[in-house]
């Protein structure tokens, strides 16, 4: 099989589908392996370094796109990535569906196979190649959020752990799961006032097992959200239902009665954010202010330390390339349940459940229409 990589386009992302040792693996498998020039180059993974494995550079993202079967990225195809899909290619990458309609419509109107990283499954029910940059998000929200909290970036001058004398800031975490965990030993490691606050009593129970006292747990219900997130300093939205739109739970309302210079870090962005007042942002500008609240809301986090997520991502997703690859399309989705689930437009049909419903749209069964 052909995979190409093509450069991501998004601002500020250096991320790449294929580290040179992920394309060496393809290669040894008998597959034929394109990069478009400079698709490593941001983290230090120069052409050479894909032409000494067995890689062939090529000069541009049409020429990846005109060749490939496979194609594989990291981020959502932006509108002339789309133009470039056709029938009879497979794109496997983050797509985040739910609130793109635009996005939807184009690959439908691609007739592409269509796989979304952020809803294939495991055997257990989870998300293993979102986990890893849910790691790195949850990771980076507290040091974003410590940052926007300075006096120079818009934040009310508090410092998360305090010093001897002064308090610890308030730090309210919403929703307890990868994301939410790895904010939360973020906030711990530095000292602050931490509570989780989640729907899920198991997972609340193991953020208790890994941090006790240290963090306080709450069950979610809109009256502890509620007076929580107005006594907080730094609010962490990380709430995920996979596939689908992120609930709302922060109202205009919630925003106007928070203290002034106060810090909402969206996380759920990617999938529409958490809150009413959320509109993605980027690297080159991440924060905007609505009722002298900090909003950071950057759709692509991880691209910020792109050397380590891309090394994160390849680790997760090379099995399933090479399983693609090795066995094609249909064959590894009729095989592979949980690479199914990842499947959310086939041949010009919606075949994710939530995607669908987002949009209004016919739902059609994976299998039915491979």
């Amino acid at each position: 099989m052909k995979i190409g990589v093509p450069k991501e386009i998004k601002n500020h992302e250096y991320r790449v589908g294929l580290l040179p040792g992920s394309a060496l693996e393809l290669i040894h498998h008998g597959h034929q392996v394109m990069v478009e020039t400079g698709a490593g180059e941001g983290i230090g993974f120069i052409d050479e370094a894909y032409q000494q494995v067995g890689a062939e550079i090529v000069t541009s993202a049409s020429a990846v796109f005109g060749e490939a079967d496979l194609i594989v990225k990291v981020k959502e195809p932006l509108e002339k990535e789309r133009a470039l899909l056709r029938s009879g290619q497979t794109l496997f990458t983050y797509l985040h569906l739910a609130p793109d309609l635009a996005q939807t419509q184009d690959l439908i109107d691609s007739n592409a196979v269509c796989i979304a990283y952020e809803t294939v499954t495991d055997a257990a029910g989870r998300l293993p190649l979102l986990a890893p940059m849910s790691e790195v998000a949850g990771r980076m929200s507290i040091q974003a959020g410590a940052m926007c909290l300075e006096k120079s970036h818009g934040g009310s001058g508090v410092l998360l752990g305090g010093v001897p004398g002064s308090p610890q800031a308030k730090v309210v975490i919403l929703g307890g799961g990868v994301v939410g965990r790895n904010a939360t030993m973020m906030a711990v490691g530095m000292g602050a006032d931490v509570t989780v606050i989640d729907r899920s009593l198991d997972a609340l129970r193991h953020i208790d097992e890994c941090f006790g006292n240290r963090v306080q747990t709450l069950f979610s219900t809109q009256d502890t959200v509620h007076r929580f997130v107005l006594d907080a300093d730094l609010v962490v939205g990380s709430v995920l239902i996979p596939g689908a739109s992120a609930p709302k739970l922060i109202s205009r309302a919630m925003i106007q009665a928070m203290r002034q210079g106060s810090v909402l870090v969206d996380v759920a962005i990617d999938q529409g954010g958490c809150s009413e007042t959320s509109t993605a942002t980027t690297h080159a500008e991440p924060t905007y202010l609505i009722d002298d609240v900090v909003h950071y809301c950057v759709a692509n986090m991880p691209g910020a330390v792109a050397r380590t997520s891309s090394l994160a991502l390849n680790n997760a997703t090379l099995p399933f390339v090479l399983e693609l690859a090795d066995k094609g399309i249909e064959c590894a989705l009729q095989d592979n349940g949980h690479l199914l689930n990842g499947l959310n437009v086939c041949h010009g049909k919606v075949t994710n459940a939530s995607v669908a419903q987002a949009h209004d749209m016919a739902y059609h069964e994976g299998l039915t229409v491979l």
